[in-house]
């Protein structure tokens, strides 16, 4: 199996919004612990805006090339962080990593929420 403490990165599902982006923050201490404080989790949606029922599919494609080119996508426009989000969330500026597994979340309207882990080959 794989623990927490594998994950090295997280696309989080990241809507820039007050009260999901501290939940999420939550759920993500809440199932890494530490460890969460040592994961690198950005939003690409800060790129693309919300693409709706069309977000968890490209938004995968984006975690696994960041495992194919070893990089985290920055959250961009990240200047005034919540105080209760206090994760690193790869602000403006992407970042090498080592990246054997990344997570990535979405959480639809309605309570329609998933998670997808994703390993290198």
């Amino acid at each position: 199996g794989v623990n927490p403490s594998d994950v090295q990165f997280m696309n989080a599902h990241g809507t820039s919004t007050p009260l999901g982006d501290a939940n999420e923050t939550n759920a993500i201490k809440a199932t890494f612990g530490e460890h969460a404080y040592k994961l690198v989790v950005n939003s690409t949606k800060s790129m693309t805006g919300h693409l709706l029922g069309g977000a968890g599919g490209l938004e995968s494609v984006f975690t696994v090339l960041s495992i194919y080119h070893q990089v985290s996508p920055p959250t961009i426009n990240l200047f005034n962080q919540d105080p209760e989000c206090d994760l690193d969330y790869c602000a403006n500026t992407a970042r090498d990593l080592k990246i054997t597994y990344a997570l990535k979340n979405n959480f639809g309207f309605g309570g329609t929420n998933g998670s997808l882990l994703f390993k290198k080959v």
